[in-house]
Parts: structure tokens; C-alpha cells; sequence
């Protein structure tokens, strides 16, 4: 509307909206992308090591967007794995992505078919949890949801091009416990969601299927099997306040 002091145009508070979901979803997503930084430079600085060229280490990061199965899929490249064995391993490992996309897709409603596409692609761990906890009492905005899931891609394909060039310059990357990354980033992720009803059960049946599948059948089965154990636990659980009378 206009501004009849100033004879200016005030912005309307949709616009506003926008920028303040803009500017939370920067704010939140910046400690994560401190953490996972280095972690996708981890990825560079092996993927350089195993042979790949640096646009090859930077194209594998921007089109297959999936942390821990790069790192598998660069293991058994580097063990001559034939690609059929290598294409089950990815799929296994990251199948939590198709129950994610089921999970997120029913808050994107207000999507366009293109914007739901480009949604599924950026959406990881890190964008999932924090989509998840957003929805619970605010609505899932683009703005938000873009600017999260944009700069986590943008950040994990730089940091990958950065250890591609220069990780070659740290010669033991144990030494700074870089190889703890992973692990304590999925256990942060799992713990945020410590409040939630059932979590105890779901995450105990989970850890123990997922521990078991490990040691008998072997990675990467034990994330898929894992989940769905965890999944089947909370779907027969009898939601809160249908106890039988």
C-alpha cells in the first residue's frame, strides 16, 4: 500500500514474511553448515587421493548430494566394486531419503510440481529435521525451506572443492578427527528428537536391529533395515490418549 508521508510503497507483509523466514532459515542452518563443512572437504581431499579429478570430485558431490554414500561408493571404487554392487549400495543406504520425501511432501501442498523437484533434491538429513520441527508449529514456507536446503548445497559442493584443491596438504586427516564427523552429526540429529513420544522405544528397536543386520549381514543394510525396524515400531504403537479403557 502506499506510504502517503513519503509517497513510497511499504512492503506488503507477505514480503516481510518471506524475509524473516529467509533470515531463520539462514540463522538455524549456519551451525550446521559449520559442522558439515569439513566434512565435505573430508570427501574432496579422499576422492582426489582415490584417483578422481577435481571436477569429478566436485560433479559427484553436486549430483549425487549424499554424504555417507559417497563416501561407500568412493570405498568400493577404490576396491574395483563392479557398478551394479555399488548402485545397490547407495540405494540401500540412502532409501531413509524415499520415507523422508513421503514424510516432507505432505507439508509441500503449496508447491509447484517444479518447486516440489528441486524440494526433494536438497533434502538431507540436516533439512528433514529441521522441516519436521518447523512444521510442528509453524507452516513450511518456500522461503525458509529454499534458503535452508540451498545454502547446506551450496556449502557441502564448496567445501568438497576446497579439499579437492588443498586437502593434500593435511597428510592424516584421523589426526583431527575428522573421521568422527559423521557419526556424532547423525547421533545430534537423532537426539533432537529426544522429546518426541515413543522416541525411546523407536530409537532402542532401531539401534538394535541396525546392530545386529551390521554384525551378521554387513554394512550398508544395517542403515536401511535399521529404520524400517524403527518405522514399524512407531506405526503399531498406539498413538497417545487411545489407551484401551
Amino acid at each position: 500500500m502506499p506510504d502517503l508521508q513519503g509517497g513510497r510503497s511499504l512492503p506488503s507483509h507477505g514480503a516481510v514474511s518471506s524475509w524473516a523466514d529467509v533470515r531463520q532459515g539462514a540463522r538455524e542452518v549456519l551451525p550446521l553448515l559449520i559442522a558439515l563443512m569439513p566434512f565435505g572437504a573430508l570427501f574432496g581431499t579422499l576422492a582426489v587421493d582415490s584417483g578422481l579429478t577435481v571436477a569429478q570430485t566436485v560433479g559427484f558431490s553436486a549430483t549425487v548430494y549424499a554424504g555417507a554414500s559417497q563416501f561407500v561408493a568412493l570405498q568400493l571404487l577404490a576396491l574395483s566394486s563392479p557398478i551394479w554392487s555399488i548402485l545397490i549400495a547407495v540405494v540401500a543406504l540412502n532409501f531413509r531419503h524415499v520415507l523422508y520425501s513421503a514424510s516432507i511432501g505432505r507439508h509441500l501442498g503449496h508447491f509447484s510440481r517444479g518447486e516440489k523437484a528441486a524440494a526433494f533434491f536438497v533434502l538431507v538429513d540436516p533439512l528433514f529435521a529441521a522441516a519436521e520441527e518447523r512444521v510442528g508449529h509453524r507452516r513450511l514456507t518456500r522461503s525458509y525451506y529454499f534458503t535452508f536446503g540451498l545454502m547446506l548445497y551450496v556449502g557441502w559442493s564448496v567445501s568438497t572443492l576446497l579439499g579437492a584443491i588443498f586437502g593434500g596438504l593435511i597428510e592424516d586427516q584421523r589426526a583431527f578427527g575428522f573421521d568422527l564427523i559423521l557419526p556424532v552429526y547423525f547421533i545430534a540429529q537423532t537426539m533432537a528428537f529426544r522429546q518426541r513420544a515413543g522416541f525411546l522405544p523407536v530409537a532402542g528397536v532401531a539401534a538394535i536391529v541396525s546392530i545386529l543386520v551390521y554384525v551378521t549381514i554387513g554394512s550398508p543394510w544395517h542403515v536401511t533395515l535399521g529404520g524400517l525396524a524403527g518405522i514399524a515400531v512407531a506405526a503399531l504403537r498406539r498413538p497417545a490418549g487411545n489407551g484401551a479403557p
